[in-house]
């Protein structure tokens, strides 16, 4: 059973190219629209909504929340698929894209990342990746305090200001508020899911296909460490900076985040096609 249901997809012939787009907490696949517009003909595109999202369906509650489960109708689209597959994430989506990569590295054609949540890798660096982990836990903990004493709005405010700025909340339309106030116990279940993952960083450095780790001029200090930590850990890894974006690049920068992740892409599929 696929768990992620599709948001937006481009539909292709089976052999052609896939790439699988994995959007944001709170987001939808709906943000790699630009994405989409970019990529030519030749490339199936997925953009699932995970769980929680609006076309993702809810997690069941039966039992501790893990990003194996997230995981596992993501699996199966890249196991249905008989050509080469590129994973791109965002936030957490680029969190789970690794730990997808890590099941499947012989699959994948490349890897493309931006500020990915990977918070796990923060404990293995040296105390300032303990604070930032700390500030990684405070904001988890504000959104959990929300859930249990009622304080919805006041957990959503902080939760969305941290990643995207302070007051940007508060800018929003009355039913965007409320969607992002109905996804807020998901949010929950992603900082658990992030925090506890037990993929090592030793894992990622035996990843043999190119990985692209975006992340914006304006990063907070966690994925700024988590994106530095990537980059020094995979040796076919590389780093770019998108000047004047924060964390949430794909969609106030998305055409420039679009165009640099198509190079990616498109690049190593032709580079693919010289060495076969």
């Amino acid at each position: 059973m696929i768990a992620a249901s599709t948001s937006h997809v481009t539909h292709r012939a089976c052999q052609a190219p896939l790439v699988i787009a994995l959007h944001c907490s709170g987001g939808s696949g709906r943000q790699w629209r630009s994405l989409a517009e970019r990529l030519d003909d030749s490339y199936r595109l997925i953009a699932p909504d995970l769980i929680g999202a609006p076309g993702g369906g809810t997690w069941t509650g039966a039992g501790a929340f893990h990003l194996t489960h997230e995981a596992a109708g993501i699996l199966e689209m890249i196991d249905h698929h008989d050509g080469p597959v590129h994973l791109v994430g965002h936030s957490y989506g680029g969190g789970l894209a690794p730990h997808i990569a890590a099941m499947r590295p012989d699959r994948l054609a490349s890897l493309s990342l931006y500020e990915p949540s990977a918070f796990h890798l923060l404990r293995e660096l040296d105390c300032e990746g303990h604070e930032a982990l700390g500030e990684v836990l405070a904001i988890a903990g504000t959104v959990h305090d929300g859930l249990i004493n009622g304080s919805y709005l006041t957990a959503t405010a902080h939760f969305i200001d941290y990643w995207g700025g302070a007051g940007i909340f508060a800018a929003m339309k009355p039913e965007l508020q409320a969607a992002l106030v109905r996804f807020l116990p998901k949010a929950s279940l992603d900082f658990h899911a992030l925090i506890h993952e037990s993929t090592p960083a030793s894992e990622y450095a035996r990843f043999g296909f190119p990985v692209l780790v975006l992340r914006g001029e304006f990063a907070p200090v966690p994925t700024r460490l988590i994106a530095r930590e990537l980059v020094s850990r995979v040796p076919a890894a590389i780093g770019a900076i998108v000047p004047g974006a924060g964390h949430m690049g794909p969609l106030t920068h998305a055409d420039v985040v679009a165009d640099r992740l198509v190079r990616q892409i498109s690049f190593h599929d032709t580079a693919g096609s010289r060495a076969a």
